[in-house]
């Protein structure tokens, strides 16, 4: 598998940590290795291809412009709690809907490379126009909008 336009593939493993929290102990699971598929995999890595989407560009810029760009690992959790990466993304987007359906999700820090590849991407097939999804139907400059109507609720009865 080769680095291409809109896929970058990369070896991931997950490393399972056992912490001391008072009396109790408690497993949780960290990165171990994240490595582009140009490098020999590590023992138990998974390989994932990071896939960019014409659909995701505003989440991409956004994530870009941050201070702390990040990528994001989701991962499966099998029955017997041991996680398997399926996924990496940087779209913020995506991990925040995988986190609110109790999908365990890792994140790092976007390497400068990784960063550069996807901002070529945003170039190749333009920017998308980032606003807040405001009511259409309301224009607050102009004081306009359902709650400003006098005649909002009433019947014409003529």
């Amino acid at each position: 598998m080769q680095r291409t336009e809109n896929q970058w593939p990369m070896y991931v493993s997950l490393k399972k940590v056992i912490k001391q929290v008072g009396r109790w102990t408690a497993e949780s699971w960290e990165l171990d290795q994240v490595l582009p598929v140009s490098q020999e995999a590590p023992e138990g890595a998974h390989l994932i291809a990071l896939e960019l989407h014409l659909d995701e560009r505003g989440s991409y810029r956004i994530n870009l412009d941050m201070d702390n760009a990040m990528l994001f690992v989701v991962c499966d959790e099998l029955e017997d709690g041991t996680w398997i990466p399926t996924l990496i993304s940087a779209d913020q987007n995506v991990a925040a809907g995988c986190l609110e359906g109790d999908t365990p999700v890792l994140s790092f820090l976007m390497p400068e490379a990784v960063a550069c590849w996807i901002e070529a991407f945003i170039t190749r097939h333009g920017e998308v126009e980032i606003c807040a999804h405001r009511r259409k139907h309301v224009n607050r400059r102009k004081n306009e909008g359902p709650s400003t109507n006098s005649n909002a609720g009433r019947f014409n009865h003529e």
